[in-house]
């Protein structure tokens, strides 16, 4: 089995689903602190599967960590635990510094002294991945090339600032004690079960409400876009066949600006869900005063793990993008458990203020 932390999120949840569709998957022990983006009804169709077993807890919880790998021995640990909200960061600093640095270290000490003491097939079978953002390398202006995993890092918000001090760990963890670790840095992922805090989700709700379709300063900031179920195969790939202390980053090949994806968004709502007023959702954008250090670019190659795992996305932005409106528009249920008051409060905040 594995151990999959943060596997009630977006990417997490995805990834444990995923995993578990294969028809020769192991079980997943899945442990997720269940912060506000944490949700267990993104497993809703894990009920009563007896290969899912889900544990409420923290990263940060030594007893805890240790136990599960006493009890569990999984041959693997898989870690999207992480605060990831670069807004949320820049508001409220501290649980991103608690979470994605002092978790990540609590977890890789406990996995390391789980490590230590199997015998070595078991111990030369392990793996610790890491799952980290492209925006621990910074900007980019629009002329430069994309990052590679040989690029400096450049982290520009608390958000990034901590994920590429969590990556650091992990690197300082591979040459000083040998411990067998591979971290993927991503590009913007999006898909089903996506919290609506992030833009393409909250551009289709509010959207679909009839609300303002708030776009940061000029709207131009580009973003290489990576759907989520492509992304989890590339983490399987990783898994399988990563060399151990190598970083492999996973990109969709699909670089656009905000402005433009929420005009595509738009116009296939204008397809799949016309207005009653007949009016374009076009209508509703609204541009709004930039975040404080908004990167103006991201952009990743992603040719390494092509060349040395043969891994390429499934998805253009197109094909991806009509499979999340879609899934939203088959999915209000969900989306209605999702819209809480501790939500609502937080878009006021946010794009109000």
């Amino acid at each position: 089995m594995i151990l999959v932390t943060g596997g009630a999120g977006f990417i997490g949840a995805n990834f444990v689903l995923s995993w578990l569709r294969a028809s020769d998957a192991e079980e997943v022990i899945n442990l997720d602190k269940l912060t506000y983006a944490g949700n267990l009804a993104n497993l809703s169709a894990l009920q009563n599967d007896p290969r899912h077993i889900f544990i409420h807890g923290d990263i940060g919880d030594k007893d805890l960590v240790s136990k599960l790998l006493s009890d569990y021995h999984p041959r693997a640990i898989v870690n999207f635990a992480a605060e990831s909200h670069v807004d949320r960061s820049i508001h409220g600093p501290a649980e991103f510094i608690q979470t994605n640095i002092v978790g990540t270290f609590n977890l890789l000490e406990c996995a390391r002294g789980y490590w230590a003491g199997l015998q070595r097939v078991d111990k030369e079978r392990f793996r610790f991945h890491h799952i980290s953002t492209d925006e621990v390398y910074g900007s980019l202006a629009s002329s430069d090339p994309a990052f590679k995993e040989t690029n400096s890092y450049g982290p520009n918000s608390p958000y990034s600032a901590s994920k590429a001090a969590s990556d650091h760990l992990v690197r300082a963890w591979f040459h000083t004690y040998g411990f067998p670790v591979v971290t993927t840095n991503c590009s913007n992922n999006y898909g089903p079960y996506h919290f609506p805090e992030k833009l393409i989700p909250l551009v289709i709700l509010n959207a679909l409400n009839g609300k303002p379709l708030p776009v940061y300063g000029d709207g131009q900031q580009i973003r290489d876009w990576l759907y989520v179920g492509d992304h989890c195969s590339a983490i399987r790939e990783v898994l399988a066949k990563g060399i151990l202390g190598e970083t492999y980053n996973i990109g969709g090949w699909n670089e656009k600006a905000n402005l433009e994806v929420v005009n595509i968004i738009c116009q296939i709502l204008d397809e799949l869900r016309p207005r009653a007023d007949g009016k374009p959702y076009a209508d509703q954008i609204t541009f709004v005063k930039d975040r404080p250090g908004h990167d103006r670019r991201y952009a990743i190659d992603a040719s390494k793990i092509e060349k040395d795992l043969g891994w390429r996305p499934q998805e253009t932005f197109d094909t991806g993008i009509r499979k999340t409106i879609q899934w939203y528009l088959d999915n209000p249920d969900w989306v209605q458990a999702v819209v809480t008051g501790s939500y609502r409060d937080w878009l006021e905040k946010q794009y109000l203020n």
